[in-house]
Order: C-alpha cells, then sequence, then structure tokens
C-alpha cells in the first residue's frame, strides 16, 4: 500500500476529519511498546498516554506488550495493533516485513531541537576496561537483534568504524534480551560489556536503573558512543483509515501540552536532565531509509558468515 507523503500527512493533521466515522470501526485502538525495561516499568510509563488518548479520541486503548521487539513487530504486520512506538532498527525492520505497509509520523524532540540518541557500551567502572580494544577476548551482549542502539548501529559501526567484526573481537557475543537485562549482567558480572543507548551525561537507560534503584550509582561506565541515531518513531499500519491516523497523531502530537504531568512521567523526565524530551516532531520515512539499509547490510554479513 502506498505510503503517505509529507505533505498529505501534514494536511491531514491541519485540518479536522470530516466526521469520527473511522471510530465507528476501531473502538477499541491498541499501541505496542518495545521490550527496553521491564514490563511493570513499561506499563507504568505509558499509562498516562494510553488514559490521555482514551479520554482525548473517546474510544478504549489498550498497550499491548511482548516479550521482545519481534513481538511488537509481528503483531503490526499481522494487523493485532493498529500503532506502535518503535525505534529506528525496529521500524526498518517492520517496514520490510509488511512490504512498506507502515506509515511513521512523530519521533521524539528534544529541548535543543535535537530529534536523536546515542549507542553506547558499557562496563562495570572496576572492570578495567576503558575501550572496545580492551574487552577483545570478552563477554559482551547486545540487547536484542532488532534493536537500533543495543544492536544495529553499534554492530555496523564496529565493523566499518572500528575495524573488527563484533563474533571475532570478543570471546562471546549474546543477546540479552533487553537493555535493562544487559545493564544488570554488566552489574552482575554475566558479561563484561553490553551495548545499550543514552541521551547524554544524565539521561540514558544505566543513569534511570540508577534512578529507580535498580544498580547502584557509579558502578557502570561508558567506554565507546556511536554517531548521532535518528529516533524511532510513532508508527501506523497503512491500511488504517486516513482520517484515524491524522487525528491519533495530532493527539499524541497534542500530550505533551494538554498533560505536562504525563508526559513527564512517559517521557522518563528528571531534573537533572539538561536536555529533556519536550514533544514530537513529524517525520516520513525517508528519515528511516538509512537504517533499513543498514539492516541490509548486516543481513548480507550474516549470509557470508
Amino acid at each position: 500500500m502506498k505510503l503517505l507523503t509529507t505533505t498529505a500527512l501534514l494536511a491531514l493533521m491541519t485540518f479536522p476529519a470530516m466526521a469520527d466515522t473511522w471510530k465507528d470501526d476501531y473502538q477499541v485502538v491498541k499501541f505496542g511498546i518495545l521490550s527496553g525495561e521491564n514490563e511493570q516499568d513499561r506499563l507504568e510509563r505509558n499509562e498516562p498516554l494510553r488514559a490521555y488518548l482514551e479520554n482525548k479520541l473517546g474510544i478504549e486503548v489498550e498497550i499491548f506488550t511482548a516479550g521482545n521487539y519481534d513481538g511488537v513487530i509481528q503483531a503490526i504486520s499481522a494487523d493485532q495493533i493498529e500503532i506502535a512506538r518503535f525505534g529506528s532498527s525496529s521500524y526498518a525492520a517492520a517496514y520490510t516485513a509488511t512490504n512498506g505497509s507502515v506509515v511513521p509520523t512523530l519521533t521524539t524532540l528534544k529541548q535543543d531541537g535535537a530529534t536523536g540518541y546515542y549507542s553506547i557500551v558499557v562496563t562495570r567502572c572496576d572492570s578495567g576496561i576503558k575501550s572496545l580494544e580492551d574487552a577483545k577476548g570478552k563477554v559482551h551482549a547486545f540487547a536484542d537483534p532488532d534493536s537500533t542502539s543495543g544492536y544495529a548501529v553499534p554492530y555496523f559501526n564496529m565493523v566499518n568504524k572500528e575495524g573488527f567484526k563484533p563474533e571475532d573481537h570478543f570471546g562471546t557475543v549474546t543477546f540479552s534480551g533487553s537493555h535493562e537485562a544487559g545493564v544488570n549482567g554488566v552489574v552482575n558480572g554475566a558479561f563484561d560489556t553490553a551495548a545499550t543507548w543514552w541521551n547524554n551525561e544524565g539521561a540514558g537507560v544505566y543513569q534511570r536503573m540508577e534512578a529507580k534503584g535498580m544498580i547502584d550509582e557509579g558502578v557502570v561506565c561508558k567506554i565507546w558512543e556511536s554517531p548521532e541515531i535518528t529516533s524511532g518513531p510513532w508508527t501506523f499500519r497503512a491500511n488504517l483509515p486516513q482520517e484515524m491516523i491524522a487525528d491519533v497523531s495530532a493527539a499524541i502530537q497534542a500530550f505533551p501540552s494538554e498533560d505536562p504531568e504525563g508526559y513527564k512521567l512517559y517521557s522518563g523526565w528528571t531534573e537533572d536532565d539538561a536536555n529533556p524530551a519536550v514533544g514530537f516532531q513529524t517525520v516520513d520515512h525517508d528519515r528511516y531509509q538509512w537504517i533499513v539499509d543498514m539492516r541490509q547490510w548486516i543481513k548480507e554479513q550474516r549470509r557470508k558468515g
């Protein structure tokens, strides 16, 4: 199915639909969220948005979770959910799995105008590992095969920028299953290093885990950082009514201004974050084509053995 152009999408989002006829067919809307953190925290973090959308749109809204990224990708591919908040790589996976039949509409906007974040590799501060070279022969964990910052970007950069294949460089390469599990594995000694994400010195996975009391402060240190990654998009099935895509996207975009406290919980706002998320910016598929290409490159590398 042909994707909406940016111009067409903005037109739909700017002018209200003639009638809410799509609600007759979609009285329950489900949105999927990825397994970046434990399920309870995922649900609590997204509950303000779920409740806001339900009230704003006048329909029932449900959150869909899965044990891994692929569960959400398969759910949107099989028309089991209408919407998902993907990372860049999981969006690219969904785009490929559906032959392009998904529509990205919004991504996160930071206070300084940035719409990106970074992949990092972490270790225990007391491990003696100060660089990827120091981690040679050690146990390294990626997060999930469909994670942008937890796999695709660090893998691509290790081969093309750092000059080594992870399978040859590290003694063991494995998947932790989620970003938090990777960091926990580093803390408890299961992994020597792990790939995850962060925004800056004050905001990222391990800083969030410190704030929640999951790990002690000062135990985890960063040893590598990627170039900036485009933040992943809110993504809709392309076979949904265009008015529905426009209405739900407009509601999500209004969430930060209409429920500031709910948005703070959703976005993981903290007082010490120098560059917090402040809202959403419209995007289209062109923004993510390089991720699709990168995933294809990784797939070809696997085929080569």
